[in-house]
C-alpha cells in the first residue's frame, strides 16, 4: 500500500500540496501517479484536502494536525486502517508528482526484499552534481559499502576538501513494514532530526538500518516556488501560480 502524507501548513511554500500542476492539485497528481502501482491512501490533516481527494476519486483518511513528521501521520493512518503488522507501506511524499511509475514499482520490490532481509526501512537516492548539491533544500546522503545510509544532511556531505564531482541526493520516498513503522514512531532520538529537520535521522540516531536504492530519475521534488518553475519548464505544464 502507498500512503501519501499531506500537511496543509508549509513554511517554505504556503499550501504547496495544493499547488496547481497543469490544472490538478499537486497531491492529487502524486496520488494519480502512485495509483498506477498500488492502492493509494492520502493521510491528510484538513477536511478541505479530504474533499478535494474525494472529488478526484482518491481515498483519504483524516489524521491529527499535531504530528511532527509525515511518518508519524502515516503511522496513525495505518492504525486506523487496521493493517497487518507485516504489510509493507510505501511513504511517497505529496511533493513528488513526477516520480516515475517504473521507479516506484522498482522501489516497492526493493522494499519487500530488504525489509524481509532485516533492514529497518528503505529509501532512494540519485546522483547529482556539485552545483545542485549546494541547495540546502536538496538533501544529501552518504552510504556504506552495503548501501545502507550513514547520514543525511542539508549541507554538502561529504565535505569537498578534495575534489568531489558527484553527490548522492536523497529522494523523498520511504518504505517500511507496519511493525517497523510503529517502532520508528516510538523512537525518542530526535536531536539530529530537530536540528536538520530530517525525520530519517531519528532512525539512524537509534542505530537502525536504512537500505538505500540507487535509481535514475528525472523527478523534481517541489519544495519551493522556484522548484515549481523548474518543473514547469522541464515537464511542460502550466500553473496558475506562475502566471
Amino acid at each position: 500500500m502507498i500512503i501519501i502524507p499531506t500537511r496543509l501548513a508549509s513554511t517554505r511554500f504556503a499550501n504547496k500540496i495544493l499547488a496547481d500542476i497543469g490544472g490538478v492539485p499537486m497531491f492529487v497528481k502524486t496520488a494519480q501517479l502512485a495509483s498506477q502501482c498500488d492502492d493509494v491512501i492520502v493521510a491528510c490533516d484538513d477536511e478541505d484536502v479530504a474533499k478535494i481527494a474525494a472529488k478526484f476519486g482518491i481515498k483519504a483518511i483524516m489524521t491529527s494536525k499535531a504530528h511532527d513528521s509525515g511518518t508519524d501521520r502515516i503511522n496513525e493512518a495505518a492504525k486506523k486502517l487496521s493493517l497487518s503488522s507485516d504489510e509493507i507501506i510505501i511513504n511517497l511524499q505529496a511533493d513528488e508528482p513526477f516520480f516515475e511509475e517504473k521507479n516506484l514499482a522498482k522501489f516497492k520490490d526493493f522494499t519487500n526484499q530488504r525489509i524481509n532481509d532485516g533492514a529497518f526501512m528503505t529509501s532512494c537516492l540519485k546522483f547529482t552534481d556539485h552545483e545542485k548539491a549546494q541547495n540546502p533544500n536538496l538533501v544529501k546522503v552518504i552510504t556504506d559499502k552495503d548501501d545502507y545510509a550513514i547520514y543525511f544532511s542539508r549541507s554538502l556531505i561529504p565535505y569537498p576538501r578534495s575534489r568531489c564531482e558527484l553527490y548522492k541526493a536523497h529522494i523523498g520516498i520511504y518504505g517500511y513494514s507496519v511493525d517497523t513503522l510503529a517502532q520508528f514512531c516510538s523512537l525518542t532520538t530526535k536531536e539530529l532530526e530537530n536540528i536538520e529537520k530530517l525525520e530519517q535521522l531519528r532512525a539512524l540516531s537509534s542505530g537502525k538500518k536504512i537500505a538505500m536504492l540507487e535509481i535514475n530519475s528525472n523527478s523534481i521534488g517541489i519544495d519551493t516556488i522556484e522548484d515549481l518553475k523548474a518543473a514547469a519548464n522541464k515537464f511542460g505544464f502550466n500553473s496558475s501560480l506562475l502566471q
